[in-house]
């Protein structure tokens, strides 16, 4: 009788939804010469998701904006068997305004509506970035 119990410890009901689905931002880093009126950053979701992800982006410098991000459509995105490589299925767009030299972090996020990841990214400001 325990063995047929087993398998139903921790199971989901069926009408519960479960994500699966991750942000794969993976700590980017820009650097930022002074400011820019226009630029983006990579915010891409791999998995299987039924309903929208939308991803943004927050915590931006003093001065600087979001611009927006894309509302991704229900669907999958998984990695290439052989390359590993995984499609840009996400943009998140700000302007970043003048700030004084130094790093600061930005919080990509992702999200449908239930269930929220974040991934962190490096705006660093410097007079010269190469």
């Amino acid at each position: 009788m325990s063995a047929l119990a087993l398998p139903l410890i921790g199971a989901t009901p069926a009408s519960a939804t479960t994500a699966t689905w991750n942000l794969e931002a993976e700590g980017q880093r820009i650097c930022v010469q002074g400011g820019w009126d226009w630029t983006y950053a990579l915010a891409p979701v791999s998995g299987s998701w039924s309903t929208p992800v939308e991803v943004g982006i927050r915590d931006l410098p003093p001065g600087s904006s979001s611009l927006g991000g894309d509302t991704i459509p229900p669907g999958t995105n998984e990695r290439d068997p052989v390359d590993g490589g995984l499609t840009v299925n996400g943009f998140v767009f700000m302007s970043l305004g003048a700030a004084p030299v130094g790093e600061y972090t930005a919080e990509i996020y992702a999200t449908d509506g239930e269930r929220t990841e974040t991934d962190s990214m490096k705006i660093v400001y410097k007079e010269r970035c190469w």
